[in-house]
C-alpha cells in the first residue's frame, strides 16, 4: 500500500520521506485548501527528499472554475513545478454546473508532454454524478482521482471510493482522501 501526505513545508517532506511514504501532494495555504507551492518549495522537496513530489496547481481560493487567464496561469505553474523538480501536478477544473471541465484535457495533455503525472483533486467531491465525473477523468487521461468518496470524510464515502477502485483502479490509481489537520 501506498501512502502520500499532503504537506506545505520541507519539513513535513522531510518527515514523510523518514516514515516509508511514497509521495507527498504540496500544496501552500492548506487553510484554504491548498494553493499552488512556490517554486523554491518544490524544488527544496524534491532535492531534500527520495519522494515523487505532486504540486498542487490552483493559484487562487474559492471555487473550482477557471477563466481563460486562469488557465494561462495555471500553464505557466505546471511548467515552473517541472522545472522545479515536481514528479506531478494535481488540479480539477468545474464547469459552472460543477462538471468535469473540458479545459482539464489541455492541462493534462501539457502536464504529460512534460513528463508529469496528474492528478485530479477533490474538486471530484463536489460533482453531481459522479459516475459521469469519472468517464471525463478516465477520457482526459488523468492518472490518479484524489476523493473522499463525496463524502466530508472518506470513510463516509467508502462505497462510492470502492465502487471507483472495482471499476477503474486497473486504469487509475484512486487515492482516499479527506481533508488535512
Amino acid at each position: 500500500m501506498k501512502f502520500e501526505l499532503c504537506t506545505d513545508s520541507v519539513t513535513g517532506a522531510v518527515i514523510a520521506d523518514q516514515f516509508g511514504f511514497t509521495s507527498i501532494e504540496l500544496c501552500s495555504a492548506l487553510s484554504v485548501g491548498g494553493l499552488t507551492p512556490n517554486y523554491g518549495l518544490i524544488k527544496q522537496c524534491a532535492d531534500q527528499t527520495g519522494l515523487e513530489v505532486h504540486s498542487m496547481i490552483r493559484h487562487k481560493e474559492g471555487g473550482f472554475q477557471a477563466t481563460g487567464d486562469d488557465l494561462v496561469i495555471m500553464r505557466l505553474d505546471i511548467i515552473a513545478a517541472k522545472k522545479a523538480g515536481a514528479h506531478g501536478v494535481v488540479f480539477g477544473i468545474l464547469d459552472a454546473n460543477n462538471k468535469i471541465a473540458d479545459s482539464n484535457k489541455d492541462l493534462v495533455a501539457l502536464a504529460h508532454e512534460l513528463g508529469l503525472k496528474t492528478t485530479f483533486h477533490r474538486a471530484f467531491d463536489f460533482v453531481p454524478d459522479y459516475r459521469q465525473a469519472m468517464r471525463k477523468v478516465e477520457d482526459f487521461g488523468f492518472d490518479r482521482l484524489l476523493t473522499s468518496g463525496q463524502e466530508p470524510e472518506a470513510i463516509n464515502g467508502l462505497g462510492i471510493i470502492a465502487d471507483i477502485q472495482g471499476e477503474y483502479g486497473d486504469k487509475i490509481d484512486i487515492i482516499a482522501g479527506s481533508g488535512v489537520s
